[in-house]
């Protein structure tokens, strides 16, 4: 199916059309042009930091009208994962307030205390990271209790630079215990499925915009769906060369440059 007849927009927020506060150029013309076509743009974030609301209120302090079902997170994932993997265990939550909340949520039971019945740990991108959330990690993985991770994201983008992500903490504990997690997250194609699923279009009408190639392009690939990768955030054309997956289906410098792309299709793709 061509560009131009793509309906539903799965889009990476950080970095793809905005950074921290920042709107992208050339976003709200996007959203814009995906209203008239009769199509829909929906928010896909590895982010399992803020709770669905607090990116709401982002997105509408930046001029974004957003509801509840137009986002998939890896924190919504994570824990449907959890309800069918451990729907009655105590589970020791390594994350932000917010993304404890969403679990709770779904009804899940959940610790951030060191208990003999602690039966899974489950990772996020941890902003109110402390040292004493590090240490009951190493005790609990030494335990050998079940390892969930959100993200494998290294890094988030910020208006300064990167910090480190969950993928990147995730390796720390990995020097100290030698066990990884099972990421639930991009690249895997589950957030991109239950979108599918939320949205009722079909899986050829859909795309993947999205900044990082081992996480937003190489779940575009995994889940079978178009990929378009914004060289606005993470990512470089050096990158690209270098990355061993499959490449992304177009590439582009930002969000204005994919409008552009949709708007003009006799016009070549960067």
């Amino acid at each position: 199916m061509k560009l131009t007849e793509k309906k539903l927009f799965l889009l990476d927020m950080d970095g793809t059309i905005y950074l921290d506060h920042e709107l992208f150029d050339g976003t709200l013309d996007f959203l814009t042009y995906v209203q008239s076509i009769g199509g829909r743009a929906m928010y896909l974030t590895n982010n399992s930091s803020k709770s669905v609301w607090k990116y709401i209120d982002k997105l509408n302090d930046m001029g974004i009208h957003a509801q509840e079902e137009d986002f998939i997170t890896s924190a919504q994932a994570t824990a449907l994962y959890l309800l069918k993997t451990h729907p009655e265990d105590l589970l020791y939550v390594f994350g932000t307030n917010a993304f404890k909340d969403e679990l709770c949520r779904y009804g899940l039971k959940i610790t951030d205390k060191l208990e003999d019945e602690v039966r899974c740990l489950v990772m996020g991108f941890d902003t109110e990271l402390t040292f004493q959330k590090l240490e009951d990690a190493c005790i609990l993985l030494n335990r050998g209790v079940d390892y969930i991770a959100t993200n494998p994201d290294w890094v988030c983008p910020t208006w300064y630079g990167f910090v480190p992500d969950c993928g990147s903490v995730s390796e720390m504990l990995y020097h100290a215990t030698k066990r990884r997690p099972q990421f639930i997250g991009k690249p895997e194609p589950t957030m991109i499925d239950l979108a599918i699923e939320k949205s009722g279009f079909k899986k050829e009408e859909a795309i993947i915009l999205g900044d990082r190639l081992y996480t937003d392009i190489a779940s575009g690939s995994n889940a079978g769906i178009d990929t378009a990768l914004m060289l606005s955030g993470e990512s470089t054309m050096e990158d690209v060369r270098a990355f061993q997956g499959k490449a992304p289906t177009y590439i582009f410098e930002n969000i204005r440059c994919f409008l552009n792309a949709l708007q003009n299709p006799e016009k070549p793709v960067f």
